[in-house]
């Protein structure tokens, strides 16, 4: 199983029977394989689809359904579409339960920096800082480290904020992570890692739960 499956299989789990949810460009658009039909789970795309199903290639793709990251989609049955000022309208009105969000980097404050890397061209943040500011739980589904091995759960950002205090928990192939004023809290680590490891590829402080450690 690649890391991208072990994070958003773990994600899946934390996403509930109805839940309208959102999923961020990069490691959340592979959560929808992971959550059960029975759960009736609402996922909505910020460029306008209410209902939107699992990514689909490129040979089974309708060219003219996509998500918010270009990424070829299906839908659920009963679907919708609305423009944007009603899409936005939807993530303004905190009518997300959820939304899953990638990171570059987020901190103990639950700070998230996920929108620029210095000297990289960006057309701008997107609807990334509203996603984090009114969703009413923030997951950020990450890998624990860069692909050059940098930190990314850290004591304070140090790239530009996409929003403050915004992340509620943080998933990577290595450890779920609860966010909260008091700090990060670890609550579980892959069962093929160790806690040794977890620390050691984090800056941030951690509290280990009081229920204790439990794998996944």
């Amino acid at each position: 199983m690649s890391y991208k499956d072990k994070i958003c299989r773990r994600a899946a789990q934390e996403i509930g029977f109805g839940n309208v949810i959102n999923l961020g460009i990069g490691i959340p658009t592979w959560i929808p394989r992971y959550i059960p039909d029975e759960k009736n789970v609402i996922v909505h795309s910020e460029n306008g689809i209410l209902g939107m199903g699992r990514d689909c290639n490129l040979e089974n793709a309708d060219r003219d359904l996509i998500d918010a990251g270009g990424t070829y989609i299906q839908l659920k049955k009963g679907a919708s579409f609305v423009d944007s000022a009603v899409s936005f309208a939807l993530v303004r009105s905190k009518r997300l339960d959820i939304s899953v969000l990638g990171a570059l980097e987020v901190d103990e404050n639950g700070d998230l920096a996920n929108w620029i890397m210095p000297g990289r061209h960006t057309p701008g943040i997107g609807g990334a800082m509203e996603l984090a500011q009114k969703a009413n739980t923030l997951i950020v589904a990450t890998t624990h480290c860069t692909k050059k091995g940098q930190k990314k759960i850290l004591r304070r950002c140090n790239l530009p904020i996409t929003a403050k205090a915004c992340v509620n928990i943080i998933i990577t192939e290595l450890a779920v992570i609860a966010v909260s004023p008091k700090g990060l809290t670890l609550q579980e680590i892959a069962q093929e890692t160790t806690l040794d490891e977890v620390l050691d590829k984090t800056e941030g402080k951690l509290t280990i739960s009081e229920q204790g450690i439990k794998t996944f």
